[in-house]
């Protein structure tokens, strides 16, 4: 036996022993587990998991052991995803700052940073939210104001930013900021740092959505000091880290379909509650049915995809183009598929609360206005396809004035 078989041998003889049953298959979002310094478990097994996953330093499996990585290679790597994805095991958390902030850490921290930054973050210690939209620079980010001044051995933040998902919740945020104005050029003068979220001049403020449910705040900061240790990459150089972000960002809007409930509903087997059988369908019926086989090739052809991605990314491949098509495919998908479903349930889609509607249909309900957000947050899907345009098909900019 090879020394891969033998580690998947291994791996799938630990995960069968130590993941509970519980926790294999889809959860609803509230059954995820956050990591953080305020972590909850809504279960015994919750805990088990979150812990045992820890104590094998597999929270970042392909990180380097000094910073309390699993010193796993690419292709071991890839292995524990598959026998992961094998026994449809949940996240033992959800942690922003793993999926964005601590590849870019990895690149541009410098050693201080990853050992201070990058271990609490495998132990579960952390939790973490992003601090780039503005109300007047979302799509547009590099119309940033909020500024960050220096003042000797620290710089003092004010400003606000906007759509920070947790950050009531969160212990730290990656923060872009402006230290200089006097270059002509908007992505020049910005930069990264880190932040406490329970500094004083700091207000997490949440923001009610019409899906019922509220995971977005608006941030103010009024004279926050940020130890200068803080600035990630170079003064004036965190447009290049948050575009990095950025592309980390999408691979992570895309990894949230693949967690919870109502992603993993089975379009055919609704349908099947709510349209007649075949020998008394509708033409309108058979078309809904046609539109269900299309979305479900769709969405197992983008479950594919999302698969070799991965495994590009742990080989050292640049994914950044294919990233931006996978967010901008999985939020599309997942509007259109719950229009779909509200076609074919009709009014059973409109519920809100109340016994008169299932819980699925209360799910599919809310699913159903959220997925609309989706093609906003984390880059709107106009901007995924000027980002494609430009950096996948190198297609030249729009002639000024014009085309003529």
């Amino acid at each position: 036996m090879s020394a891969i078989d033998t580690f998947r041998a291994e791996t799938r003889a630990w995960l069968e022993a130590n993941c509970p049953e519980s926790l294999r298959g889809a959860a609803a979002s509230g059954d995820l587990v956050w990591g953080g310094s305020q972590v909850e478990f809504g279960s015994e097994d919750q805990r088990l998991w979150f812990e045992r996953m820890r104590d094998k330093n597999w929270f970042c499996p392909d990180w380097p052991e000094a910073y309390g990585g699993g010193g796993l290679t690419p292709e071991q790597d890839a292995v524990l995803q598959q026998e992961l994805k094998r026994l449809k095991c949940r996240p033992p958390q959800i942690n922003l700052g793993i999926w964005m902030l601590g590849p870019v850490l990895l690149e541009f921290g410098t050693e201080e940073q990853k050992k201070r930054l990058l271990t609490p973050m495998t132990r579960g210690e952390v939790r973490w939210c992003q601090g780039f939209s503005e109300p007047n620079a979302g799509s547009d980010l590099a119309n940033i104001r909020t500024s960050a001044v220096d003042a000797g051995d620290h710089y003092v933040v004010n400003g606000s930013k906007i759509w920070t998902s947790y950050g009531d919740k969160s212990d730290w945020m990656y923060c872009l900021v402006r230290t200089d104005n006097s270059s002509a050029k908007k992505q020049e003068g910005i930069s990264l740092v880190v932040l406490d979220m329970h500094a004083e001049g700091i207000d997490a403020r949440p923001i009610d959505l019409i899906s019922g449910k509220s995971t977005f705040c608006e941030v103010f900061f009024d004279n926050v000091k940020v130890p200068k240790e803080n600035l990630i990459g170079p003064l004036n150089g965190g447009w290049t880290l948050a575009k990095r972000l950025l592309q980390h960002e999408r691979s992570a809007m895309s990894k949230f379909g693949e967690f919870s409930l109502p992603t993993h509903f089975d379009l055919m087997s609704i349908l099947g509650n709510y349209l007649p059988g075949s020998e008394s369908a509708s033409p309108s019926d058979i078309a809904l049915r046609a539109r269900a086989r299309a979305a479900a090739l769709d969405e197992h052809a983008y479950n594919l995809t999302v698969q070799r991605m991965g495994q590009q990314a742990r080989a050292g491949q640049d994914v950044s183009g294919i990233a931006a098509i996978m967010k901008l495919v999985h939020s599309e998908q997942e509007k259109q598929k719950f229009e779909l479903l509200v076609d074919a349930m009709g009014y059973r889609a409109l519920g809100w609360d109340g016994d008169e509607f299932s819980e699925q249909e209360l799910a599919i309900s809310k699913a159903w206005l959220l997925s609309y957000t989706q093609t906003i947050a984390g880059g709107s899907s106009e901007v995924q396809l000027n980002v494609i345009a430009k950096r996948v098909l190198d297609l030249p900019d729009a002639p000024k004035g014009g085309a003529k």
